[in-house]
């Protein structure tokens, strides 16, 4: 016969049997969960990636064939903040959201390149001139700042006064505008957002500020010609 304390014994081990095999599913889950999770990061990153091409080679050859003329003053200011901000990001764990970040930047400076040698724009005014000394005096800030969150916050603005210059043109020209190129970008920019390992107001706030001012870009472009060719 089994004596008592050996039927206690049983109860006991049969129970940390059952907590440890239920503690290491409960752990397997959470694995899996978690590599689902990196996985659709991933996926998300290469949406972004894929989407950043397929928003900037049209626009170089728009470029390359006078269709579209960008302000080089904007895309000069997007080019410097987006590569600094992509740093300030990937410095915050940002991880792999960060690579469109930074592949968007090296992609702007080829657009100041082209817009300079194929489609230059003259039209520059004194405003232009005033957005661009505001966003270059901003600009070495973020170097001076105690925080990545800091830097994110005055590049951001600087990426926003980037906008200035571009802005008064697609008032007064918008045709020389690609309405295309920023509202893809405003479709990366979420999956930008969808793609970071890590939330926090440095990781967002430069993808969130920049999708919503190319909407706004994009709505003042499409009234702007719909009130030049009404239908």
């Amino acid at each position: 016969m089994r004596r008592i304390g050996d039927g206690a014994a049983w109860c006991s081990a049969t129970l940390h049997r059952e907590r440890k095999d239920g503690g290491i599913r409960f752990s397997d889950r959470i694995t899996k969960s978690m590599a689902f999770d990196v996985h659709r990061k991933e996926i998300f990153a290469a949406v972004a990636l894929v989407l950043t091409f397929v928003a900037f080679v049209p626009y170089f050859w728009s470029i390359w064939q006078a269709k579209t003329r960008p302000h080089v003053f904007s895309w000069l200011i997007w080019a410097a903040g987006t590569v600094i901000v992509a740093i300030a990001q990937w410095t915050d764990g940002a991880g792999i959201g960060a690579w469109p970040i930074a592949v968007s930047g090296l992609l702007t400076f080829l657009v100041v390149f082209l817009a300079l040698t194929r489609s230059p724009d003259m039209s520059v005014v004194k405003l232009d001139w005033l957005f661009l000394a505001l966003a270059l005096t901003a600009l070495p800030l973020w170097f001076f700042t105690s925080t990545a969150l800091s830097a994110v916050i005055v590049l951001t603005v600087v990426d926003l006064l980037g906008f200035g210059p571009s802005v008064r043109k697609a008032y007064q020209r918008p045709r020389e505008e690609n309405v295309a190129f920023f509202a893809i970008a405003v479709v990366r920019n979420g999956f930008v957002i969808a793609a970071l390992e890590h939330y926090s107001w440095t990781t967002v706030l430069f993808p969130a500020a920049v999708g919503g001012a190319c909407i706004m870009f994009v709505l003042l472009i499409v009234a702007r010609r719909r009130i030049e060719n009404p239908a």
